[in-house]
């Protein structure tokens, strides 16, 4: 029996190794969205960046029900950041809409890419200009989204809100009622272009109805989160020219709760890496160190070291 003990010894010491390597292991949760949306597309692709590109760390995509749920889970200590829409994002600061009276500790790490409400129509319906959809049937987007809520802020901002027949349907759905005549307009909240509106452009002659600058002073002055945004001509087939429209960009987040040197180390990873981020989706290559900073709220210690150096 002697004869084992520094066997045994030398296997707990190995074991005792063992466990010190694993509790040095760093693992990061990303709160998304659902799986097939565009949140957890590009942060699954954040994750594995982070994986490769960060020592002793393990990154994790986390399905979610995105902008709110996310926001709730970082302040609380769930997960170490995620994605929102700036609106959102903004609205939790200040303890406005979903977080009425309740304001929360969120911090920007990045901005992301812009996220467009896109007013769609087809030649069909005559409509050219958002005035014209005065008594018109529109689709405003799913009911309670974000797409909704700007939808209706763009409309009161051109005084026919109260005059359409809104319904609330999926982007999918309202691309369907409206090819087939039960829709006058339909909107989508999205990277441009979209899938769903690539597909009405296949049916038909399609026409994204653009907002004008002075119609909107007030909106934007309003709701400070959202951007003036130019769709590129040729972004859909039959696009012949810019279209302005508003941006309710995608940005990335966290809590003051953690550290300075854990921020720097993730932006530094994921910003130092974007061309292999955007090999993700071509949205993901949309993100870039020029627009970083152009956040809904100001940025977490961490980040903004890591930008102040990157251009420097």
């Amino acid at each position: 029996m002697k004869g084992l003990k520094p066997v045994a010894v030398a296997f707990a010491s190995l074991s005792l190794l063992a466990g010190v390597a694993l509790a040095q292991e760093q693992r990061l949760s990303i709160g998304t969205g659902g799986t097939g949306g565009l949140f957890y597309v590009i942060g699954a692709g954040m994750a594995e960046t982070l994986n490769q590109n960060m020592d002793n760390t393990t990154a994790r995509a986390e399905v979610t029900g995105a902008s709110v749920e996310n926001i709730r889970r970082v302040t609380q200590g769930q997960m170490e950041f995620g994605f929102s829409s700036s609106s959102t994002l903004y609205e939790a600061m200040a303890g406005e809409g979903p977080f009425d009276g309740n304001p929360l500790d969120v911090q920007a790490i990045a901005y992301l890419y812009p996220a467009v409400l896109q007013i769609a129509t087809i030649d069909s319906t005559g409509v050219t200009h958002l005035s014209e959809l005065e008594g018109k049937r529109v689709s405003l987007g799913p009911p309670g989204s974000n797409a909704a809520v700007l939808a209706q802020r763009v409309l009161e901002a051109y005084g026919v809100f109260d005059s359409v027949r809104p319904q609330f349907l999926s982007y999918n759905e309202g691309v369907s009622a409206l090819t087939n005549g039960q829709l006058d307009a339909t909107v989508v909240l999205a990277g441009a272009p979209t899938a769903a509106l690539i597909d009405l452009d296949s049916q038909r002659n399609m026409r994204l109805l653009p907002v004008q600058a002075n119609e909107v002073v007030d909106l934007l002055r309003a709701y400070p989160y959202y951007q003036l945004y130019d769709i590129p001509a040729g972004t859909y087939s039959g696009q012949t020219e810019d279209v302005t429209v508003i941006n309710d960009p995608a940005t990335l987040f966290t809590s003051s709760g953690y550290s300075e040197e854990l921020i720097y180390d993730i932006t530094r990873a994921l910003f130092d890496n974007l061309d292999q981020l955007g090999e993700v989706h071509p949205q993901a290559a949309a993100i870039s160190l020029d627009t970083a900073t152009n956040t809904p709220i100001g940025l977490h210690p961490g980040a903004r070291r890591y930008f102040n150096e990157a251009r420097q």
